[in-house]
């Protein structure tokens, strides 16, 4: 059998390869993150270009290579159907529409649990700090260090208010919002998906987890509902735990809409010619 990949997808290998190597090679694997991986908009490590780079990000061996393996799969063929351009258009246009749909989702649970602690009458700037600091303990959150580094901000802004269990519950929600961080190009590819497809929707698709024969049309969106109920539920199916589920379902979105318009557009142009 004959391997082929077409130059649009190869480039975007390349790149998250790349990008993934800097990340276990430079700075114990935190500084990439620090920089590159995309964080809430009111943590302090937040910058603009996140947006872009944390789609070239990946957070393990098995996670880029299954991301890259999709990438592959379903990237060749709509590029060479689609052309480079519109491809590329596709993979980045996902990629923004996960990230919209992800912070969407958080920023529900960032103002409901920010409504919870406006009895507490905090100013901005001490609100600000505490649901800044970093209470990491590998790859836990720990409300024993919330409650050890927000002693000290408490004493120093004379706050005057009394804190209960609620409300430092409260306090360590938001501050596990404001710290999470998104990695990898799942949105994107669920975008380049959505748009094999469109194009291919008696192809018949496999799970490595579920080796049943599926047509694209029932796969593509069997994930999408599974993604769905993850994200409201907490139970996970097919991908760890910690997966940013709505950014699966802004991506595949995206790559739907922009088929839909584009074969809409085609059929119109053929039907007034």
């Amino acid at each position: 059998m004959r391997f082929n990949i077409t130059d649009g997808v190869k480039h975007l290998i390349i790149i998250n390869v790349v990008m993934f190597i800097g990340t276990i090679s430079v700075g114990g694997g935190e500084l990439f993150y620090e920089w590159f991986a995309m964080h809430f908009p009111k943590s302090d490590l937040f910058q603009p270009w996140q947006i872009l780079t944390h789609m070239f990000m990946h957070g393990s061996p098995a996670h880029i290579l299954f991301n890259m393996f999709a990438l592959w799969m379903f990237g060749t063929p709509v590029e060479e159907r689609l052309g480079t351009k519109k491809f590329v258009f596709i993979y980045f246009s996902a990629g923004l529409g996960a990230v919209l749909f992800q912070l969407g989702y958080y920023y529900y649970d960032y103002v409901t649990a920010l409504q919870s602690v406006a009895d507490l009458n905090m100013n901005n700037d001490l609100l600000h700090k505490i649901i800044n600091i970093d209470i990491r303990e590998g790859n836990y959150l720990k409300r024993e260090i919330l409650l050890d580094k927000m002693v000290p901000l408490l004493q120093e802004a004379n706050y005057q208010g009394k804190l209960n269990i609620n409300s430092i519950q409260s306090l360590f929600n938001l501050n596990g919002i404001v710290s999470s961080t998104m990695v990898g190009a799942s949105g994107c590819i669920m975008g380049v998906m959505a748009a094999f497809g469109m194009m291919n929707p008696n192809a018949k698709l496999m799970m490595i987890f579920l080796p049943i024969p599926i047509k694209a049309k029932y796969f593509i969106p069997g994930l999408i509902i599974l993604d769905i109920i993850s994200a409201f539920t907490g139970q996970s199916f097919f991908s760890p735990s910690n997966t940013a589920y709505m950014a699966h379902v802004g991506g595949a979105l995206t790559g739907f809409l922009l088929m839909y318009f584009w074969k809409k557009n085609e059929k119109d142009k053929y039907r007034w010619n």
